[in-house]
């Protein structure tokens, strides 16, 4: 996760990285939960490509639990998930193209609702 920005007139740039366990404390889920659903990412290197098949299969399964959620949730969850805002936008990306997501205009934020209607992908 990556925090930029400003404190006052002090610039702020900070990288925080969480293993399954901290995730796991922030989110008061088990230990075993988080392990299994945000698997620890290394955002310097590039994903193989079973790494990649494996993030946009988390990807879904995020979607498909949470059932909906807004643009800006979802994008910071597949940050997370991903381990970088990049790759979280390719994310993103995918599941708004993706035939078992719908994307409704609501308010400020799109909201992105696992719908289930294809097979997957």
């Amino acid at each position: 996760m990556r925090i930029h920005g400003r404190i006052g007139d002090w610039p702020v740039d900070l990288t925080v990285e969480l293993d399954g366990a901290e995730w796991a404390q922030l989110r008061g889920l088990p230990v075993a939960a988080v392990d299994e659903a945000y698997p620890v990412a290394a955002p310097a290197t590039a994903p193989s490509a079973s790494a990649g098949d494996r993030l946009w299969a988390l990807a879904q399964e995020l979607l498909r639990r949470a059932g909906a959620l807004d643009g800006p949730q979802l994008f910071a969850e597949l940050s997370a998930l991903a381990g970088g805002e990049e790759a979280g936008k390719r994310l993103l990306v995918r599941l708004r193209h993706c035939p078992q997501v719908e994307v409704q205009a609501a308010g400020d934020a799109p909201v992105y609702r696992w719908t289930g209607a294809a097979a997957d992908q």
